[in-house]
């Protein structure tokens, strides 16, 4: 039994994997997409804002609407949908049918993740649950921490069309696994729309909800951005990019690390002092970002301190919300897709107006705006009541 539902986590995890590795990945090969197709990178920018938009018009909804459907059947779907899409994007002949064969799927990708969360918290006892989610959330950092570097070494090293190729694999192998592996899982209890819903009558819902989405505008308004900074700022050749993306990937689980450590000592003061963090990295990536070596130890920090923001978003918003939990994960996810919406958006502007350089001013105005928001719940709502109202 344990182990039939190890292999059903892991099977769940690597589903996530594919979808958070097409999610992302497109990061690391932006200005590779934009000389392809003989377009500006803020245009290009369009694959990782439009997806992102996507998901948080679909997070809130689109689970719910599934909530009564089959589970293997749903995540056969998702996982079958995002494969197409990458075969489309393969023989795109022109940058609206690649925009297109992203965005369509992006509105299943909130559907599989919080399924596969649910799915997993419901394969242990209640007591396991949490280690069985935070085993699926591991897909999640992974594909994250991957995917720009992985795609951004394979197109480098071979074609733009190979990096697509590899997002298809890794969704088709999940897609597989759960054909062959993953017993039927027809959904015997449900929470109604109503109850789920109810968490949006309390303000703590939403300061935490605009917090969260000018913490992710703030850090996926540069981040998003971070090979286009390097190759016309630190002037650096594309296989180092790679390598740099790599870094900034593999600081992530340090910062995984480090949030759990901070989020569990002391929650209120680790998310207030998070915009201050990032602040300064933002200053040094303007002050010294034309020099190499510099530049890969600040690469570095930022990594660790995104992926704190990535721990510090999801627990701002669960917190909130803890009496309906996948709701409230499709609230995090929605509300950190509109944030890299809206911050990859502003920071393309900004890159045309102004210059790659001064990306980061794109990224100050939304933590100043992150911080009203963050101080206002904290005012509003002590940390001893902040569970309960």
């Amino acid at each position: 039994m344990a182990k039939r539902n190890n292999l059903l986590i892991l099977i769940l995890t690597i589903g996530v994997f594919g979808i958070l590795n097409t999610e992302m990945g497109i990061v690391g090969i932006l200005p590779l997409i934009a000389d392809h197709f003989h377009i500006s990178i803020s245009k290009a920018g369009l694959l990782v804002s439009l997806f992102a938009l996507a998901v948080a018009i679909s997070g809130p909804t689109m689970p719910l609407l599934f909530s009564s459907i089959n589970r293997k059947k749903v995540m056969l779907l998702v996982l079958g949908v995002f494969v197409l899409g990458n075969i489309v994007s393969i023989f795109a002949s022109n940058f609206t049918i690649l925009l297109i064969a992203r965005v369509i799927p992006a509105f299943l990708h909130p559907v599989y993740v919080s399924i596969a969360l649910t799915a997993a918290a419901a394969s242990v006892s209640k007591e396991e649950a949490p280690k069985a989610t935070s085993k699926v959330f591991m897909g999640v950092t992974g594909g994250m921490i991957l995917g720009a570097p992985v795609s951004s070494f394979i197109a480098n090293t071979t074609s733009l069309e190979m990096a697509f190729v590899f997002f298809t694999i890794v969704n088709a192998i999940a897609f597989i696994a759960i054909l062959l592996f993953v017993p039927s899982m027809p959904v015997e209890e449900r929470l109604s729309y109503g109850s789920q819903l109810s968490v949006l009558k309390k303000p703590i819902t939403w300061l935490s909800i605009a917090a969260v989405i000018f913490i992710n505008a703030a850090m996926y308004g540069v981040s998003s951005y971070l090979a286009e900074y390097l190759e016309t700022i630190t002037n650096i050749p594309g296989k180092t990019i790679s390598l740099m993306l790599f870094i900034f990937g593999g600081a992530s689980i340090i910062g995984n690390i480090v949030a759990g450590k901070l989020l569990t000592k002391n929650a209120i003061i680790s998310v207030a002092s998070f915009p201050f963090v990032l602040g300064a990295v933002y200053i040094l990536l303007f002050l010294i970002g034309q020099f190499t070596v510099p530049m890969a130890l600040i690469v570095l920090i930022f990594g660790i301190v995104v992926a704190i923001g990535n721990n510090i978003s999801q627990y701002w918003i669960t917190s909130a919300a803890p009496e309906a939990p996948e709701f409230s994960n499709g609230l995090f996810l929605a509300s950190g897709n509109l944030g890299v919406t809206t911050g990859t958006s502003v920071g393309g502007l900004v890159i045309s107006g102004m210059g790659t350089q001064y990306v980061v001013l794109g990224g100050f105005l939304f933590l100043i705006l992150s911080l009203v928001f963050i101080l206002m719940r904290n005012y509003k709502y002590s940390p001893i009541n902040q569970f309960s109202r």
